[in-house]
């Protein structure tokens, strides 16, 4: 009999790999990242699992092209990169990697809140640059403490939960916004408190945003919402890129309208050094390494490979987008 076919945008852990090979008959992309469209047109027709990363656009013309395709695995907890709702349509299965990531996402979200009020990465430019001429005084290169700060969570979900139980061990004041509030029990064991959106914008000295990319939340980060925040607020993003508009935040931080920021995600990339947040001082970037620790990715690996030979099998995933 026959192996079923699978095709992999991007290389996958050596473990990954030698199982899908004992079942399957693999191909793996090498070359330009993320693979051009026209490449990828060409590749799916054929087979009947993908393993994609979150750079990878599967939308309706790829699915369309995908004749014999029974499911998609994207190696990440997103998957706004998928039209989902046209492939449930198609009957093609969606697997997804969440919850694995929780806690290295909400451990990078605070060391950037650390970095940031901190000045950590601003101190280590400095070194390197050769500027640190004389031993600071008492009004020198001062940071932010965070005991007693106010940290706003935009999405109490699990990363937001995490990062709440982080905070709560600086003594930090935490309030939150969700659609909807959480239990009354949960919200005494975090320590947290719902407020309003707006609430929310104005009354934090840290936002952390934990939502997904979504028509409600394009864009939402913007020159009027960075009105609304303090002038000592400071922006940190793990969550998308797309939910901030980068240009009003360039603005905003140039101008002092917002203290500072942190990003770990930007609305396209790869970013280079030519970038417009590149160029200003009181923000800290990093390049999209949410989940990236040793542990973390080879949890994400396994799974990523179960929900594929579930899915393959007509199976639903250990992690599903619809059914």
């Amino acid at each position: 009999m026959q192996k079923k076919r699978v095709f992999l945008t991007r290389t996958l852990h050596n473990f990954a790999l030698n199982e899908l090979k004992k079942k399957y008959q693999i191909e793996i992309h090498s070359g330009e990242i993320p693979i051009p469209k026209t490449k990828l047109l060409k590749k799916i027709q054929n087979v009947e699992g993908l393993i994609c990363f979150p750079y990878d656009k599967i939308d309706k013309e790829m699915i369309d092209a995908a004749k014999n395709l029974k499911v998609i695995s994207t190696f990440s907890v997103g998957y706004d990169h998928i039209d989902t709702q046209y492939a449930i349509k198609k009957k093609i299965r969606v697997g997804y990697t969440p919850e694995v990531l929780t806690d290295a996402t909400a451990d990078l979200a605070f060391s950037l809140i650390l970095d940031i009020l901190r000045r950590v990465s601003e101190g280590d430019r400095t070194i390197r640059e050769g500027k640190w001429r004389q031993i600071y005084g008492a009004y020198d290169y001062v940071g932010i403490d965070l005991q007693g700060k106010t940290l706003g969570i935009l999405g109490l979900g699990r990363i937001g939960s995490t990062l709440a139980k982080r905070a709560k061990a600086f003594d930090m004041k935490i309030i939150y916004h969700n659609r909807k509030s959480i239990s009354k029990n949960k919200e005494k064991s975090l320590g947290v408190k719902y407020v309003t959106l707006d609430k929310l914008i104005t009354q934090s000295d840290i936002i952390s945003i934990h939502v997904p990319h979504t028509k409600e939340t394009d864009q939402l980060f913007d020159m009027k919402i960075f009105r609304k925040m303090r002038k000592t607020a400071y922006l940190i993003n793990t969550a998308r890129g797309k939910i901030i508009n980068e240009k009003d935040l360039a603005v905003a931080l140039k101008k002092k309208i917002i203290a500072g920021a942190a990003l770990d995600v930007y609305e396209n990339e790869p970013i280079g050094k030519k970038h417009p947040l590149t160029k200003i001082q009181n923000i800290v970037l990093v390049p999209h390494i949410g989940s990236s620790t040793k542990e973390t990715r080879a949890k994400m690996a396994k799974i990523t490979i179960k929900n594929l030979e579930l899915g393959i099998n007509g199976k639903k995933p250990i992690y599903s987008v619809g059914y």
